[in-house]
């Protein structure tokens, strides 16, 4: 068990409860402006509070500190060191009572951080317990301290997006089935291609995000990993007793116990990356989708509004669209980040120096960005305001040229496709050139009048009759959101 007021926190909501924090949105955390890789400016703009929170730099210092604590009770547990050693050792494990200045003061002179907070730790220790002191980090090495960190921030910062990325998916398959019978134009290479209904759009994001849900539960399950390989990856200063204490401190951590340690094999670190980009990458692609569609000439979908939301420092009309901004900015981002976690692979023989550094920052920055870009996109999935009038006069703008391809195809099964594809093309032109509506310019040409009359001409132009299989496809995507319960693992610790 752990000593009495140690700080053990292993998720957002252990966060959220320690410094007594709300869970939502990207605000600020109270009186401590938190701590991180991004600037404390620009933080709550491109990331969550409950993110922010986990990657604060003394959330960072009390996960090494729990590795510290969690190791001596492992070791006394194995009889490795003195059962009087773990009270006093977890005891001093307490972030509070060290001086991040002097840490990270002292890290430029040795390389990394673990090195002065064992020191300081010792000195902490040795002011209650002089003896226990002698026991502080017995057999581990600075990697096995920020490794194992670094999965205690992964694992907490995986439920935060968790919890997010559930409500946004939630939210857009609300959407999905209140719009799937709402028509809406669908652009190819941003130019008007066909009607399609808005719900299937919206069922899209949600399977897309579904997907990225997966991709996190598969990461948290199999990803985590125990780092406890001391000097060389070999356990060799505690003898017989290496794998006995690690099982140990495997199970105290609550972490999977690997095969063996995995200093300079980096692949989990990488696959957490490449996951991480991808959540960005597709809160990017939803973003962008609506930016479009707030824009004033399209003026379809629009951002939750609120006072002050959207506001121009020089133009009071303006409404711009500040969440996917943040999303954007995020999947711009991540890509990059995610690049130098790639290229931190190649480690050198048994220890790395300098690749496995370059993570350091840059791990917490991609988890930061891509929690940025996801309660943005929560934000979008649970207040988006849609103008279904404005969908159907925007399909309507081109004067029916939209539904060119219903008409090439029903006249296609009477004179063949390519026939019909050159009679329907030039009509299109002709209408275009006339200032005529396609089905006027249709109606009057003798050579379709023979083979389709005015109701069925009529017909083809009500653009949620050329839907193709849409219905089911929206059937099909928000069936494969039910499935979410059966794949990954708990997310208790």
């Amino acid at each position: 068990m752990a000593a009495a007021g140690a700080m053990h926190i292993r998720s957002a909501a252990d966060w959220h409860a320690c410094f007594g924090i709300g869970s939502g949105g990207r605000g600020w955390l109270g009186p401590r402006i938190m701590s991180t890789s991004l600037s404390p400016l620009l933080a709550p703009m491109l990331s969550s509070a409950a993110m922010r929170a986990i990657c604060d730099d003394v959330a960072c210092l009390q996960h090494m500190l729990d590795f510290e604590a969690a190791l001596a009770r492992a070791e006394v547990a194995a009889g490795v060191i003195p059962a009087s050693a773990a009270g006093p050792i977890a005891a001093a494990c307490r972030a509070t009572s060290f001086d991040l200045g002097a840490l990270a003061e002292a890290a430029t002179r040795s390389g990394n951080l673990a090195i002065p907070l064992v020191k300081a730790l010792t000195a902490e220790v040795a002011k209650a317990d002089p003896e226990a002191a002698g026991y502080v980090h017995w057999g581990a090495t600075s990697q096995d301290v920020i490794d194992t960190a670094t999965m205690l921030t992964m694992r907490a910062g995986l439920d935060a997006l968790l919890a997010d990325i559930d409500r946004a998916i939630a939210g857009f398959a609300k959407l999905a089935a209140q719009h799937r019978n709402t028509a809406v134009v669908a652009r190819t290479w941003l130019q008007h291609a066909l009607p399609m209904p808005f719900g299937l759009k919206l069922a899209e994001y949600a399977a897309a995000l579904q997907r990225s849900r997966t991709r996190l539960r598969r990461l948290r399950s199999d990803a985590l990993a125990l780092q406890f390989g001391g000097a060389a990856g070999t356990l060799a200063a505690l003898g017989d007793q290496g794998l006995r204490v690690a099982e140990s401190l495997a199970e105290e951590l609550k972490l999977p116990l690997p095969e063996a340690p995995w200093h300079t094999h980096r692949d989990r670190i990488a696959e957490a990356a490449s996951v991480l980009a991808i959540v960005a990458g597709t809160c990017g692609k939803i973003a962008r989708d609506i930016q479009l569609m707030m824009q004033t000439d399209v003026a379809e979908a629009f951002e939750p509004s609120g006072e002050g939301r959207g506001g121009s420092s020089t133009m009071p009309h303006k409404r711009n669209p500040v969440a996917a901004a943040t999303a954007l900015a995020a999947a711009t981002m991540a890509p990059n980040l995610a690049a130098t976690i790639f290229a931190a692979q190649v480690g050198d023989h048994e220890r790395s120096a300098g690749p496995w550094h370059a993570e350091w920052p840059t791990l917490p920055g991609l988890l930061l960005v891509t929690s940025g870009a996801l309660a943005a996109v929560v934000d979008l999935a649970e207040g988006l305001e849609v103008d279904a009038a404005r969908m159907r006069a925007n399909l309507d703008a081109t004067g029916g040229l939209i539904m060119a391809e219903a008409v090439t195809m029903a006249l296609a099964g009477k004179i063949g496709k390519s026939a019909a594809h050159h009679l329907v093309e030039a009509a299109s032109k002709q209408a275009v050139a006339g200032n005529q509506s396609l089905r006027d310019v249709l109606a009057g040409d003798p050579r379709v009048s023979a083979h389709l009359d005015a109701a069925t001409i009529a017909g083809l132009f009500e653009p949620m009759a050329y839907q193709g299989v849409s219905q089911a496809l929206i059937d099909r995507l928000l069936a494969s959101l039910d499935n979410q319960h059966d794949t990954g693992e708990s997310r208790c610790p």
